[in-house]
């Protein structure tokens, strides 16, 4: 595998998602460019305000900015309003502005007994492309600290292609779990992937700490669990009695997207 997959995942936040930039010779010598001017900028600076009559463009653009730097991170209402000068209810609108024109994707939030929460105060946000980020702020070798929330997004960017929604993630004082899908019948947890661009897990198994404590509380979560990795794969991990395995990130997301292409 690996060298060709690995060397896939470093690129896609940087080019991929676009077949324009696989088909142009011209794009292909600047696709920053042509995403963030033919696309990112006809959304937010055109289209959106003149679908919904948005008066202060560089409002929406300050916001838009502020969650593709923070795509795959938890972001709050408040430190929004904060870090992009909008106010809250603004920012409510524009957030579901954005993912009606599929720039970004909203993931809801619940506890370890993956109960969601009755007021929504924090939640994550994906662009539904990862490359969007290295249109706005610079491309991302594969060693950037920001590469693991990036792989994050890569892979929710692969279920943009997928009507399962009933995906979430989980977070308690003590440790998160990535990403969560609960049964449509009893919302319960039916499976759980943790993800991760780092090896280190796999050498340091007390890392799986927060899956551990998340299947004691939902023992009927189907395992093994799916970690991803850098570049380990192994299917057969026990740690704590629980059943772990371990696959690249580059390969998963390979994966999960050409099975969900094959079942549409």
């Amino acid at each position: 595998m690996s060298t060709v997959l690995l060397r896939n995942v470093c690129g896609c936040p940087n080019f991929g998602g676009y077949p324009e930039a696989v088909f142009s010779e011209t794009i292909r010598q600047d696709p920053s460019q042509y995403i963030k001017s033919d696309i990112i900028d006809k959304v937010l600076l055109r289209d959106l305000p003149s679908l919904y009559g948005i008066s202060d463009i560089q409002e929406l653009n300050r916001l838009f900015t502020t969650l593709a730097y923070n795509s795959g991170n938890e972001v709050s209402l408040d430190a929004l309003s904060k870090s992009s000068g909008v106010a809250k209810n603004t920012i409510k609108r524009y957030i579901e502005y954005l993912e009606a024109a599929f720039l970004i994707r909203r993931v809801e939030r619940i506890d370890q007994n993956a109960k969601r929460f009755k007021r929504v105060m924090c939640f994550k946000v994906y662009l539904t492309n990862a490359s969007m980020r290295a249109a706005l702020f610079g491309q991302l070798s594969a060693d950037s600290e920001a590469m693991g929330s990036i792989t994050e997004t890569a892979i929710f960017s692969q279920w943009q292609h997928s009507k399962i929604v009933e995906l979430y993630y989980a977070r308690w004082n003590s440790g998160e779990v990535d990403i969560v899908h609960l049964d449509k019948v009893n919302q319960l947890p039916s499976w759980i992937v943790e993800v991760k661009w780092s090896d280190r897990p796999y050498r340091s198994h007390s890392e799986l700490d927060n899956c551990v404590e998340f299947i004691e509380k939902n023992p009927k979560t189907s395992q093994p669990i799916l970690v991803t990795s850098r570049t380990i794969t192994d299917n057969n991990v026990e740690y704590k009695g629980i059943q772990f395995e371990f696959r690249p990130a580059s390969l998963h997301a390979y994966t999960l997207g050409a099975n969900l292409l094959r079942s549409i």
